[in-house]
């Protein structure tokens, strides 16, 4: 899995027909995986909606991340399912979709990280690094606590929460996997430049810190 940069969608402010151009150009500029986000959907307009989003993932060979409902990424046999503390659980998640699907879990603190790695957790989503636009309320992880959670699991780590290009040099020395990403290609103004530019500059962060640990040792 490339988690490089893990794009989130958001279709709350875009006509079907724009939700879907943003997401092709966004996997046509280099996002590396798609989660699909939808919060008031009914699960038969999700499933809808899904299968078209699978439809551009797949042609550019890119996993496609369902948000919340187990049942929704098996009826699309999307590559995987994105869980919050409040869905169901790992465990139980796991059971449901077999060893081959992916399992993401979001996590805030290091004994909620291992216990989601515990559970069967094949990444975990780290945040919110920065206040975000996408929620109501915002709860800010530190990057030191994002740092103590790398440290203390072994899967992936990709940082999420209001993080765009302007603002990555935050986790300078961070081991993160990658980045998550929603409103920086969302409301972008030209999704493709703003792909683009986000997918170089995660790049070079991630060469930096690798750079950097080799140094160290």
């Amino acid at each position: 899995m490339d988690f490089r940069l893990y794009f989130i969608t958001d279709s709350s402010y875009h006509d079907e027909e724009n939700f879907l151009r943003i997401i092709k150009e966004a996997c046509q500029s280099g996002v590396s995986l798609v989660q699909l986000r939808e919060k008031d959907k009914s699960i038969r307009e999700y499933i809808e909606l899904g299968f078209k989003v699978k439809e551009i993932t797949d042609s550019y060979s890119i996993p496609l991340i369902i948000d919340d409902r187990v049942d929704v990424a098996l009826a699309i046999d999307a590559d995987g399912v994105h869980l919050g503390a409040q869905d169901m659980p790992i465990s139980l998640a796991r059971k449901i979709l077999g060893r081959n699907k992916i399992i993401g879990a979001t996590a805030k603190s290091v004994e909620v990280a291992v216990l989601a790695m515990n559970d069967g957790a094949d990444y975990l989503g780290v945040g919110a690094i920065f206040p975000t636009t996408t929620k109501v309320e915002t709860v800010i992880t530190k990057v030191s606590t994002l740092d103590d959670i790398i440290a203390a699991v072994n899967i992936p780590v990709v940082a999420i929460g209001g993080l765009n290009h302007t603002n990555l040099d935050i986790l300078q020395g961070s081991n993160i996997d990658g980045i998550s990403v929603v409103s920086a290609i969302m409301k972008a103004p030209d999704v493709t430049v703003a792909t683009k530019e986000l997918r170089e500059l995660v790049d070079q962060l991630l060469i930096n810190t690798i750079v950097k640990s080799a140094l160290l040792k």
